[in-house]
């Protein structure tokens, strides 16, 4: 998984609330395992029109927003069915990092699992991100996650709060697997250990 320490980049604004996961990627799109190529279909049912063309007013087809890698979001972003394709979705797409008043619990933690950092801060600070967001390319935030803050366009800064053991995954890019790996030494004493003993086994 890729570190996460500082992130700057264009925040795209989506003033939507409950944004569930069937809207971040559709059903249609949940037959792979794959975790690359989903980035075509995040947002798809918004994104294109019925004859497969783009739709201008979706704010991730307007040129600024492009290549956003922050989304500022409405009320309860990520509810929903348990689908681990959103994150992936946003990932492959470029999002890092997404920025809400609250989150469902599952897209919260799926999140962190895979490299996407979900920020949760109040309505008063996300009003305040929607307007930085809604300068199109001047829209540039920087996510600091060591000093836990962002940064606006014009130097205002947000603070926000975040796990401290979840804080440390994303900082040196450990999933699950490498959460395990950081203790294959003592896994491997184990083992020869266990060989040891059961030598006849």
């Amino acid at each position: 998984m890729d570190k996460f320490t500082t992130l700057e980049g264009v925040a795209a604004p989506l003033k939507i609330i409950n944004v569930d996961t069937d809207m971040i990627i559709p059903k249609q799109y949940l037959k792979t395992i794959k975790r690359t190529g989903l980035g075509k279909g995040l947002f798809s049912e918004q994104r294109y029109k019925d004859d497969g063309s783009e739709n201008p007013d979706f704010v991730l087809n307007q040129p600024a927003y492009r290549n956003a890698k922050v989304l500022v979001a409405g009320d309860n972003f990520g509810c929903g069915s348990s689908r681990e394709h959103a994150p992936w979705a946003l990932l492959d797409f470029g999002i890092r990092c997404v920025i809400s008043t609250s989150f469902g619990d599952i897209f919260y933690n799926n999140c962190f699992k895979n490299g996407i950092l979900p920020i949760r801060v109040s309505q008063e600070d996300l009003d305040k991100l929607f307007d930085d967001a809604e300068r199109g390319a001047n829209a540039t935030l920087t996510i600091d996650l060591p000093n836990q803050e962002i940064r606006g366009p014009d130097g205002g800064k947000v603070k926000f709060e975040i796990d401290p053991f979840r804080k440390h995954c994303l900082i040196n890019g450990l999933d699950d697997i490498g959460l395990t790996m950081e203790k294959k030494a003592s896994i491997d004493t184990y083992e020869e250990k266990l060989k040891r003993e059961r030598a006849w086994a």
